[in-house]
């Protein structure tokens, strides 16, 4: 899972994303960021083929997603299949959490992350 090459507007909406973030993808990232997670490495707003993704941990091949309830409805639904087809096609794994259990149960959101990475949590 090396670095693909980004076409220039990708890179751009992918930089402003970071300065917008969710209240539930901030609070993710305090978790994460500078490998506070079991030493795990993330990076946020990451372009993987035409996708910005929320969270990537190239390591271990893992893609984190934090969603709003407007991904609930059908359409977005339809859409977040398809790119997680992709996604897993070029090998990754999606987790998907929603805001609101990022916000209420932040420590259970973590703990699945650390598993899924197979983090060595002992």
């Amino acid at each position: 899972m090396g670095h693909d090459l980004v076409p220039s507007r990708q890179r751009k909406n992918a930089k402003s994303m970071r300065r917008v973030m969710t209240d539930a993808e901030l609070k993710l990232w305090n978790e994460l960021r500078a490998h506070r997670l079991m030493d795990l490495s993330f990076r946020r707003q990451v372009p993987i083929g035409p996708y910005i993704v929320d969270f990537a941990c190239p390591t271990h091949g893992l893609v984190v997603e934090v969603d709003g309830s407007q991904h609930a409805d059908a359409e977005h639904t339809e859409r977040d299949r398809i790119r997680s087809a992709y996604l897993e096609s070029s090998g990754w794994t999606i987790l998907r959490f929603w805001n609101d259990d990022v916000i209420r149960d932040i420590d259970n959101v973590c703990q699945h992350i650390v598993i899924v990475a197979g983090a060595d949590v002992s």
